[in-house]
């Protein structure tokens, strides 16, 4: 399918609550994980295939999403679209339709990483393009059941064993109107599954109706749901950088990421530690965290650790969640 005529749809309406403190302040696709935004890692993978206009649906905390977006992506139509009520990504989706519809569609949830080549997943000749994985407890997740590579069955969160063929949130569509008409009858006749309106429920229904829909598999995936993903997303992320630029006075043990506004002192960085943009490190040993920009840390031993933006810690051995300009010290 032909993307340079087509449209991103990015559903970025959740409260994250499962990342306070992190999500008192700031929305979660715009937390920072390897050295940058959830949604930059998202849009860099968008603007790479060419996609000319991206439609962001959001709620809460939605004006620093749109504003983070249309500074940064100026080669892209930013548009913004309200999820006032959320429910389901179903919905989110449905909302874009005016956007979209007619339009080789991607699809990326706003709180999902990942990793695989869609160029020649693009050129395929089939009515969508949904991403798998194979994971261990499906019944977290919408599946599909495949005859070879066709999808043949679509299952929300199934209750028995149908398939591990979970859906990750990766979706290229071609026949987009064909989904936004599945959409509108589900959403019309109110057609909820466990309480939302389902993605899933459209793709099953467009499968129904004899769409070709082909499964691809996606290397890796990440979920930034919750604190111990993050970090997880941030360990593997990490892993792609090329090592830091040393620092005088400093450790750095690879992988890590250090702002070049990020001020270090008297230190030992690493492994798998972020340090964003002017940052105050001194005294500190700091590993498996992500330190927010502006925060200072100042005698500390952190491990496992997120520290918002404009923290201050001083807490000698800990590990901590410490939201936006918090302060935690030990006298």
């Amino acid at each position: 399918m032909d993307l340079s005529d087509g449209c991103a749809i990015i559903p970025a309406a959740g409260v994250g609550s499962r990342l306070k403190p992190h999500t008192h302040t700031i929305p979660k696709p715009l937390l920072s994980v390897g050295g940058k935004p959830i949604l930059a890692h998202i849009l860099d993978e968008v603007v790479a295939l060419g996609v000319p206009r991206i439609v962001l649906v959001v709620g809460y905390r939605g004006d620093q999403i749109v504003d983070f977006a249309q500074d940064r992506y100026l080669d892209c139509e930013v548009i913004a679209v309200q999820q006032d009520k959320p429910e389901g990504i179903g919905q989110a989706v449905y909302l874009a339709r005016d956007h979209a519809e007619g339009r080789p569609t991607l699809i990326v949830f706003g709180d999902t990483v990942f990793e695989c080549d869609l160029a020649p997943i693009a050129g395929l000749d089939v009515d969508g393009a949904i991403g798998v994985r194979n994971v261990e407890d499906p019944s977290r997740f919408g599946v599909v059941r495949t005859e070879g590579d066709r999808i043949v069955d679509v299952v929300e969160k199934p209750d028995h064993f149908v398939s591990n063929q979970a859906m990750v949130g990766v979706n290229l569509i071609r026949d987009s109107a064909g989904l936004f008409s599945c959409l509108k009858e589900i959403i019309t006749q109110g057609k909820k599954t466990r309480g939302e309106f389902q993605l899933t429920d459209a793709f099953g229904m467009m499968v129904d109706r004899g769409s070709y829909l082909h499964a691809f598999p996606v290397d890796n995936w990440f979920d930034c749901g919750v604190t111990e993903s993050l970090l997880e997303t941030n360990r593997h992320l990490l892993g792609r950088l090329a090592p830091a630029t040393p620092r005088d006075g400093v450790i750095l043990i690879s992988p890590v990421y250090v702002a070049d506004s990020a001020c270090v002192e008297n230190s030992v960085v690493g492994p798998h530690v972020s340090i964003g943009e002017n940052a105050r490190v001194r005294n500190s040993v700091i590993k498996d965290s992500i330190v927010g920009a502006g925060s200072l840390l100042d005698g500390c031993y952190l491990h496992k650790s997120l520290i918002g933006d404009n923290a201050v810690v001083e807490t000698g051995a800990r590990q901590l969640n410490v939201g936006d300009s918090s302060e935690v010290r030990l006298y």
